[in-house]
């Protein structure tokens, strides 16, 4: 059978962690963290600057010689660079929004702006502005870049371009030519799961020309049920990455399945990803379904729940930030990975009772210290019984 020299970045312990309700422990992780290297992938994601728990992991495995795979997702700055690097890792993907809604909503100007703060771009936002919020962007970016892969720091680095799929295309074209020399791939990221099998293929096909061909990788979410046609459809006009979880778990319905890709490449095309052992492969899904790891359908009520504290966040000023559905009433789950948002969109939207934002943080630390604990996540319900219990202060 044909091989191809295809790159398959496994993102189970990091994006498919953020499942809300699915909770790994350390062993679990370390346990999968292994299995998932020897099938071959050639990038696993996990996440130091989540937790403590995290950052120890991240150096266990680089300790036992997996440095050179494990690639952790990287926040635009410094101090999250260093904290990478510290971990011993060779290579990171920093991320970063690149649509104008979610840059609108993040951008540190607009926040302290009091004619634009609470606004969103559905609010006809004067061009000027958007392109000013755009280039303040590419600037910081670029400044992580050329940090990163420094003679000091000396990182090898993808770039993920977060809800790619809902940005100007030729903002687009301009943010993959500007960063192309400092990364190995630019990923274009389907966050909210919008595409279908014909406009990814032609979306790839008009990037690659427009940027001169450049490594181009995708990471596609599952909300519409598509997103193994469209990982497929990218690969066909020449993406050469693809970015996934085992099982496709993942947040609200998913990313793309990678053992759907990989067996989907090797039935459907007759070709095999060079270096992957298909075999562990299964063994990979097998252990997932042992844990009870399973990612919840596409359009289903599990699907719509929401855990990570940058989307709550999100979701408090633009109800169109992570999700292409119309919500009555977010379900908010707490974890490891919730933020105060978690906390504040509890009490302000739930319960109409407003607290402090020292208030919000302070159940942050709890729950994340409790959900390490116990080894799980919480409900609302199950907050909100935590919190008349008084066990949320810290």
């Amino acid at each position: 059978m044909q091989k191809i020299p295809l790159i398959i970045f496994d993102e189970t312990l990091r994006d498919g962690e953020q499942q809300a309700g699915l909770f790994f422990n350390y062993e679990t992780k370390q346990s999968l963290a292994r299995l998932i290297a020897q099938s071959g992938v050639h990038r696993i994601d996990i996440m130091p600057a989540i937790s403590e728990t995290e950052e120890r992991l991240v150096q266990s495995l680089v300790k036992e010689g997996f440095g050179s795979i494990i690639t952790p997702a990287t926040m635009i700055g410094k101090q999250f660079i260093d904290q990478a690097k510290a971990c011993g890792v060779e290579r990171i993907i920093l991320f970063n929004a690149v649509s104008d809604r979610l840059l609108f909503l993040r951008d540190p100007d607009i926040r302290r702006s009091v004619l634009l703060h609470g606004k969103t771009v559905d609010d006809n936002i004067p061009q000027v502005i958007l392109n000013h919020v755009r280039q303040s962007m590419v600037n910081r970016v670029l400044e992580s870049l050329r940090y990163a892969t420094s003679e000091e720091i000396g990182l090898k680095v993808e770039f993920a371009a977060e809800d790619a799929s809902r940005a100007d295309f030729d903002f687009l074209v301009q943010c993959i030519c500007e960063f192309n020399p400092y990364i190995e791939h630019f990923m274009l990221c389907d966050t909210v799961g919008i595409l279908s099998p014909d406009k990814t293929y032609g979306w790839i096909n008009n990037l690659l020309k427009a940027t001169n061909y450049p490594p181009l990788a995708v990471h596609f979410h599952n909300d519409l049920g598509m997103a193994l046609e469209n990982t497929l459809q990218a690969l066909v006009a020449g993406a050469s990455m693809v970015s996934g979880t085992f099982g496709g778990i993942g947040e609200r319905a998913g990313n793309v399945a990678l053992d759907q890709v990989l067996n989907g490449l090797r039935l459907r095309f007759g070709v095999e990803v060079e270096g992957i052992d298909y075999d562990v492969v299964a063994r990979v899904t097998d252990y997932l379904t042992q844990v009870g790891a399973r990612a919840a359908l596409p359009y289903s009520n599990a699907a719509l729940r929401h855990e990570t504290g940058i989307h709550i966040n999100s979701f408090l000023q633009d109800p169109k930030s992570y999700s292409i559905f119309s919500y009555e009433e977010l379900e908010i789950w707490f974890g490891k990975c919730s933020g105060a948002s978690n906390f504040q969109y509890l009490f302000e939207k739930r319960l109409q009772k407003t607290l402090s934002r020292d208030h919000y943080n302070q159940m942050r630390l709890a729950i994340k210290s409790l959900s390490t604990k116990e080894e799980r996540c919480f409900t609302t319900e199950e907050v909100v019984e935590l919190f008349e219990q008084g066990a949320l202060n810290v």
